[in-house]
């Protein structure tokens, strides 16, 4: 199995420009989510093998801002998930220390905010 190198890049009139440079291939798309279909027949009918032997690879040419903002937002989101989990924790160690305290699982859970289900899931987690 080979695979291919497809650019796609956006064109003013809202079609995807496709091209394998390897074999020469090009077409257009409407839809990106279709570029690998649309590029994969056009690549093994020119590098002469069967369509089955083709993995297309396809390579979204965006500007540097839009790359940038996507990079921002995966750290951004890695960050969140990380204060979730940090906060996930101190929010059973209120419960265990109420718990500790002879505190009922429905005080616990009015005090931290929670149904007394969640405060007793708190304590025992």
């Amino acid at each position: 199995m080979t695979t291919y190198r497809v650019t796609a890049e956006h064109t003013r009139s809202g079609w995807w420009a496709l091209e394998a440079s390897e074999v020469g291939a090009v077409s257009q798309t409407r839809r990106l989510d279709r570029a690998e279909a649309e590029m994969r027949e056009a690549i093994a009918f020119l590098a002469d093998v069967p369509e089955s032997e083709v993995e297309v690879e396809v390579i979204p040419v965006i500007p540097d801002e839009v790359r940038a903002a996507m990079r921002n937002s995966e750290a951004l989101r890695s960050e969140a998930q990380k204060a979730n989990r940090e906060a996930a924790a101190e929010a059973r160690r209120a419960a265990r220390t109420l718990h500790a305290a002879k505190y009922t699982y429905r005080d616990i859970g009015t005090v931290l905010g929670v149904s007394r289900q969640r405060a007793e899931q708190l304590v025992k987690s």
